[in-house]
């Protein structure tokens, strides 16, 4: 999986490409390219051409191959781009939500995080030492985003105080991770039975 993208004929396109970055443009462009290669590695694999990821994002070919000259390149920051959003998620939820909804209301977005990266699992189990850094970081920014929304939750009495959020991340990533066809509605009821689990023995009441 580490290996360039494309054909020959695309390398040379990219070569040769009209295109010339601006730098107002830049943050944006690289957003749409990683939006646009998590939606095609959803649908085509993480083995689609560079030619597809590129026009789904609205940009040339040239500038895939600047940003991400490996495919494990482009893969790693799509998956980073994930994390981030979904643990940045956490801060924004405890600034409009009471505790425990704004608990609630993440965990669902995480659930949403697991089954939108399924497109990437081929890449992700391949035992390719590219990729071995992404549990670390994954750790790194979703286990401090939960924990913070676990403990308001549990001093506001909204739930109990004897779960780690490393022990709820794997409790929703399995139940995200059950079936690659289910239903994502059904996925969501699940998480909400998880997160209702959670309020029994709040604030020390069974």
């Amino acid at each position: 999986m580490t290996e360039g993208f494309g054909s020959p004929d695309e390398a040379r396109a990219a070569e040769s490409g009209h295109e010339k970055p601006v730098r107002a443009d830049a943050r944006r462009n690289l957003d749409l390219l990683l939006k646009a290669a998590l939606d095609v590695f959803a649908t085509s694999g993480v083995d689609a051409p560079v030619r597809e990821i590129a026009e789904k994002a609205g940009v040339g070919v040239g500038t895939v191959y600047r940003h991400f000259p490996q495919r494990s390149d482009l893969i790693k920051a799509v998956m980073r781009n994930e994390v981030d959003a979904c643990a940045d998620a956490a801060a924004a939820l405890t600034a409009e939500h009471e505790p425990g909804e704004a608990l609630a209301r993440w965990m669902q977005r995480f659930a949403d995080f697991i089954m939108a990266k399924r497109g990437l699992a081929a890449a992700l189990h391949s035992g390719d030492p590219a990729y071995q850094a992404l549990p670390a970081y994954f750790d790194q920014r979703m286990i401090p985003a939960l924990q913070g929304l676990l403990d308001r939750a549990v001093a506001a009495g909204a739930a109990r105080g004897d779960v780690q959020a490393g022990e709820l991340l794997r409790a929703g990533a399995q139940l995200s991770n059950l079936g690659q066809g289910d239903d994502p509605a059904a996925t969501r009821r699940m998480i909400a039975l998880l997160v209702d689990g959670l309020r029994y023995g709040a604030g020390g009441k069974a």
